[in-house]
């Protein structure tokens, strides 16, 4: 027989390097403990609570339903007719059909449907009162497509693209670096100050980076994920700032932008950039949002979208070429960027329920965070910094000096071996520190707010039972 040809060890190595924490071993662990318990297999607890992952609807949320139903009526034309939908749903579905050949199942333009960018750009100005360009936005499945789109022009034959990227991060840029094979330059946020970039440790990690790799890239995380934090407005510009005098890309990832509820409120990286007046031109930098975050947690249907400014002309039409060849976005979760960023107006007949569904949403998160925060910490050997926005607290834990001991022996990092052990005798699914990245020596693990209210005091006190027994088994 043939030998294989595509194996561990001829496959390309960058692959082999890409780690997504997310949906990694303890995940998967979960999935595995649910079935034993769907199978009657007895646990020392009654169910497994997943908050692990930003997905909204799989922990309860329901959908928005002007989505919804203008989805439907968009996916069934014939539902237009029977009067099922408000007067409004109906005009907005026959509207988008005009403009997709009277079928959500053609092809749209490489870029995205004209009209959805335009209500984009329409979107942007209405945010950040300064003009946007619908050419210069393109709809991905997602924001973690548009991500690797741009980033995929940095790589280089000629030298090694260094991207810079915060500790904590999300696993999605630590994953798209190594796969492209470029490097990743980590800069600590400031956990003592609730999660502050400070330009000290900027300028610390590009000299760093700069004796191995070319640093080309910043990217900011902006509500934070995994650690909740919203950056002011004066830090936003200080950024920028340090950008333009290390010449850097800025990636902008703002999908968590609807998601903030302490007093600092959500600054738009363009806008800061807008309002620094002719400093800011020729300045390069992609902002993307997505329709999986948010008050709409549509994480399924694949949505989002990046803006990009400062391209040179030749450059934008070398990105539309690349956009090209993925034909387009899936046309569903382009409609849906389209109700997120054209909403029902004062008036419609769907604009009060729409209006009090969003509002429910994100008052119910503002809720979950603050009980989050406070519950952890009051737990002995717990910390939490606010949870400022986005989906997430991002807790330290200090682990007894055995049971960091028992970890390295068994050859496990000992966030890691924590969390394997409060899933397998709490039932609780929450993802590493180590996952994210964090400063040596410290501990953490992300967990989501998600759950509904009464599952996440539930989720809340068998976590407290379980660090104290943890804590104690290993003092």
């Amino acid at each position: 027989m043939k030998s294989k040809l595509l194996t561990v060890d001829t496959l390309n190595p960058n692959i082999k390097n890409v780690e997504y924490a997310v949906r990694g071993p303890i995940v998967q662990l979960a999935s595995k403990l649910e079935k034993e318990l769907e199978q009657g297999v007895k646990k020392p607890f009654e169910n497994v609570v997943k908050a692990n992952i930003g997905d909204c609807h799989a922990v309860g949320q329901k959908p928005i339903t002007f989505i919804r139903q203008v989805i439907a009526a968009c996916m069934y034309p014939d539902l237009i007719e029977q009067g099922i939908f408000p007067k409004d749903i109906n005009e907005r579905a026959k509207q988008i059909l005009n403009g997709t050949k009277m079928s959500l199942g053609c092809y749209s333009e490489s870029q995205g449907i004209e009209f959805v960018r335009k209500s984009v750009a329409s979107y942007i100005e209405k945010r950040d009162g300064y003009p946007a360009d619908m050419n210069t936005i393109f709809l991905t499945n997602g924001a973690s497509t548009s991500v690797k789109l741009i980033l995929q022009c940095f790589i280089s034959p000629k030298d090694v693209t260094g991207v810079m990227i915060p500790i904590p991060q999300y696993p999605l840029y630590s994953a798209t670096i190594s796969e492209f094979g470029m490097q990743q330059i980590g800069y600590y946020l400031n956990e003592a100050e609730n999660w502050k970039l400070d330009l000290a440790e900027l300028k610390r990690s590009i000299d760093e980076a700069k004796q191995h790799c070319k640093p080309k890239v910043l990217c900011v995380i902006n509500p934070g994920n995994p650690t909740g934090q919203v950056l002011p407005y004066n830090n936003i510009r200080e950024i920028i700032e340090f950008c333009m005098e290390e010449n850097l890309f800025l990636l902008a990832d703002e999908v968590y932008q609807d998601n903030t509820y302490g007093s600092e409120q959500f600054h738009s990286f363009k806008k800061v950039l807008r309002d620094m007046g002719p400093k800011g031109d020729g300045f390069e930098m992609a902002s993307f949002h997505s329709v999986s975050k948010g008050y709409m947690g549509e994480c399924g249907l694949r949505g989002g979208y990046v803006e990009v400014i400062g391209l040179a002309d030749d450059v934008l039409l070398e990105l539309k070429k690349l956009q090209s060849a993925q034909l387009c976005s899936n046309t569903v979760g382009q409609i849906v960027v389209d109700c997120i960023t054209n909403p029902p107006k004062p008036g419609d007949e769907s604009y009060d329920l729409y209006k009090k569904e969003k509002a429910d949403v994100l008052d119910s998160l503002k809720t979950r965070g603050k009980m989050v925060y406070e519950i952890l910490n009051s737990i002995e050997g717990v910390s939490c910094n606010e949870v400022m926005g986005a989906m997430y607290a991002f807790p330290r834990i200090v682990l007894p000096k055995k049971a960091i001991e028992k970890a390295e022996s068994i050859g496990e990092k000992p966030d890691f071996f924590y969390c394997k052990s409060l899933l397998l005798e709490a039932g609780l699914c929450v993802v590493p520190g180590s996952g994210f990245g964090q400063q040596e020596g410290t501990f953490h693990f992300r967990m989501t707010i998600l759950p509904p209210v009464e599952q996440i005091k539930s989720f809340l006190e068998r976590f407290k039972a379980f660090h104290l027994k943890f804590v104690e088994t290993y003092s």
